[in-house]
């Protein structure tokens, strides 16, 4: 496999400008009071990021040249289709959840999604399943939205009706 390109590093790391900013944003605000307005969006673009990753290996199991075999999928190929619909479905519960029941239960749902990707990314790059520097990539990437979404989950964000 090729090594990530210097874009797909940039893009990542631009990526954290949402979690770093609402993170920012509800620990100050929050210590003027509840911030449910900023809880959400931090639980929306949570959900987005998540579903993302899972595209990731989507993207890998359909990649050119024959990676998927013309007589039917490999294995490698199910499991990373499988878990290429898994983070997108987490995020949808974690999503309504956030939004039906409590803000803190949709985040902490986020999180847990957040960490189960990168378990299984971890034994898959274990594996030769990923490209060479793709998870030192993802381990600052999730390490930050992790702390992101802990500092939301840890701040005032009383429920609210949309």
């Amino acid at each position: 496999m090729k090594r990530l390109p210097l874009l797909a590093i940039v893009l990542g790391l631009g990526g954290l400008i949402p979690f770093v900013g609402l993170a920012v944003a509800i620990l100050f605000a929050g210590t003027l009071g509840p911030v449910p307005r900023l809880g959400m969006a931090m639980l929306t673009y949570g959900g987005a990021i998540l579903s993302f990753l899972g595209a990731v290996h989507w993207g890998l199991a359909l990649e050119p040249p024959a990676i998927m075999s013309g007589s039917g999928t490999q294995k490698l190929d199910r499991q990373r289709l499988l878990w290429g619909v898994v983070p997108s479905l987490w995020a949808w519960l974690a999503l309504y959840v956030g939004v039906v029941w409590h803000v803190r239960a949709g985040l902490a749902l986020e999180i847990a999604g957040f960490l189960a990707t990168i378990a299984v990314e971890r034994a898959a790059y274990r594996r030769g399943a990923l490209p060479p520097g793709y998870m030192m990539l993802r381990l600052v990437l999730t390490t930050v939205a992790v702390l992101c979404l802990g500092a939301a989950l840890l701040m005032p964000l009383e429920n609210y009706a949309i």
